[in-house]
C-alpha cells in the first residue's frame, strides 16, 4: 500500500513541513528552528535534531528539494547553520561536529532572488539562490517579474537563459508526475502579469504558494499549502483560478492556512467574534472546494482574548473551526496537537483511503479523516 506522509512541526508561529513520499524521496517546505535551548519550559520542538534523526535513520544527508516560501524569519530561521551552502565555504564546514545537510534542488519565489536591503539570515537565502541561478543548476525560481529580468541582466544573463529554471503561476512544475513520483504541484503564486510594453510584473507578496495533488493506489489527495498569503492575492488567486474554469486546483483535502491563522488572510477586519472573509475567501472555504477537509494552523494556541495583536488571531480561528464544521472536517492547531502542554509533530498519512492524521503515543488516535470531495456545488 503506497503511504506519504505530511509532518507538520510544533514550532509557534512558524513553518516547516517534511513530505516523505513513498518512493522515498522527501521535499522540506521552510525550515525555522524556533526553539530556545536554554530554555526549559520552550514546548517547541528542536528542529534541527528531529530532522537530522529521521535523515540517520535514512542514511542520507540531503533533500531532494527545500522550499523557502519568502524571507521572513520564520520560515528561514537558522537555515545557514543547517544547510550546505555551494556559494561560500563558510557554510560548508561542520557544525559541531556535524555535516551539513544538501539541498539537491532549491525552490523559490523571484522575490527572494530581487529583495533588497537583506542583512542577516535572509541574505544568505538569498545569496545561495543569486548563486545556484547563475550557476543554471539546483534551483527552480518561480514567477518571472520585471525586477528578476533585469537582476539576470545586471548579470549577463536573460530570463531565455533561464528559462527552464523558472516557473509560472497557472503551471505544474516540470519532472514532477503523480503516476512516477506520487505527487505533482500546481503553482497559484507568485503570479506576474504581461503588461502593454511586454514586460512582467509582481502582482501579489511574492511568497511561493502551491497545489500538491498526491497519487496513492489509484486515489487523489490533495493539499493547498498556503504560505503567509494575504487576502488581497489570496482573494485574487481564488478569482483567477475560477475564471480558468481550473476549481479543482482549489479543492483541498488538507490545508495549510495561511500565515498562523492571522485574519488579514481572511479579510480586512478582524472583526469581534470571528472574522468575515471578502467574498472570494468565503467561496473557497464554503462552497464544499474543502468538504471534509483538516485545516491546519502552524501557530501558537488559539488565544482567548485580544492581549496579543499577533497571529494566531482567535476571530480567525473561530471562522476557520466554523466552517470545518459545517464541511464535516476537522481543524488542528499545530501547538496544541495532541495537547498544548505537550505537543507533537502532526503527522497526517496519505493513502489510497485519504488522509488520516497519525497516531499519537500520547493522546491516542485522533479522528481526522477525510473523504473523498464533491465537486463544488453538488450534493452529500
Amino acid at each position: 500500500m503506497a503511504t506519504h506522509r505530511l509532518n507538520f512541526f510544533p514550532l509557534g508561529n512558524a513553518d516547516c513541513c517534511r513530505i516523505d513520499l513513498d518512493n522515498g524521496d522527501q521535499i522540506l517546505i521552510d525550515y525555522a528552528a524556533m526553539r530556545d535551548p536554554n530554555c526549559k519550559d520552550d514546548l517547541r520542538i528542536d528542529l534541527p535534531t528531529e530532522l537530522r534523526n529521521d535523515l540517520d535513520s535514512r542514511k542520507r544527508d540531503y533533500y531532494k528539494v527545500v522550499m523557502f516560501t519568502h524571507l521572513d524569519d520564520d520560515h528561514i530561521r537558522g537555515a545557514s547553520n543547517f544547510f550546505f551552502m555551494e556559494h561560500a565555504q563558510k557554510y560548508q564546514d561542520k557544525v559541531n561536529g556535524k555535516s551539513r545537510i544538501k539541498m539537491r534542488e532549491m525552490w523559490v519565489p523571484a522575490a527572494v532572488i530581487t529583495e533588497e536591503g537583506c542583512t542577516e539570515e535572509d541574505r544568505i537565502i538569498r545569496q545561495e539562490a543569486r548563486y545556484r541561478l547563475k550557476q543554471g543548476s539546483g534551483i527552480r525560481v518561480f514567477s518571472r517579474p520585471e525586477e528578476l529580468k533585469k537582476w539576470l541582466e545586471g548579470e549577463g544573463l536573460s530570463v531565455s537563459d533561464r528559462q527552464s529554471l523558472i516557473t509560472d503561476a497557472g503551471q505544474l512544475v516540470p519532472d514532477w508526475l503523480t503516476e512516477i513520483h506520487g505527487v505533482e504541484f500546481f503553482v497559484h503564486s507568485p503570479f506576474a502579469c504581461r503588461t502593454d510594453d511586454g514586460s512582467y510584473v509582481e502582482r501579489n507578496d511574492g511568497c511561493l504558494v502551491l497545489h500538491a495533488t498526491f497519487l496513492a493506489d489509484g486515489t487523489k489527495t490533495r493539499v493547498f499549502f498556503g504560505a503567509d498569503i494575504r487576502q488581497e492575492p489570496l482573494s485574487e488567486i481564488i478569482r483567477i483560478t475560477r475564471s480558468k474554469n481550473r476549481e479543482e486546483r482549489l479543492e483541498s483535502d488538507i490545508v495549510k492556512i495561511p500565515h498562523h491563522s492571522s485574519y488579514l488572510s481572511l479579510g480586512p477586519e478582524k472583526g469581534t467574534t470571528k472574522t468575515k472573509p471578502t467574498e472570494d475567501i468565503a467561496y473557497l472555504y464554503e462552497k464544499k472546494l474543502l468538504w471534509r477537509a483538516t485545516l491546519i494552523s502552524t501557530s501558537k494556541p488559539i488565544p482567548a482574548d485580544d492581549d496579543d495583536n499577533q497571529p494566531p488571531h482567535r476571530q480567525a480561528a473561530n471562522y476557520y473551526q466554523e466552517q470545518a464544521a459545517a464541511q464535516g472536517g476537522t481543524c488542528v492547531v499545530t501547538m496544541e496537537n495532541p495537547k498544548s502542554s505537550a505537543p507533537e509533530t502532526l503527522v497526517i498519512e496519505i493513502t489510497g483511503s485519504k488522509a488520516k492524521q497519525k497516531k499519537t503515543y500520547s493522546a491516542g488516535l485522533i479522528s481526522a479523516v477525510t473523504q473523498p470531495a464533491p465537486r463544488a456545488g453538488s450534493s452529500d
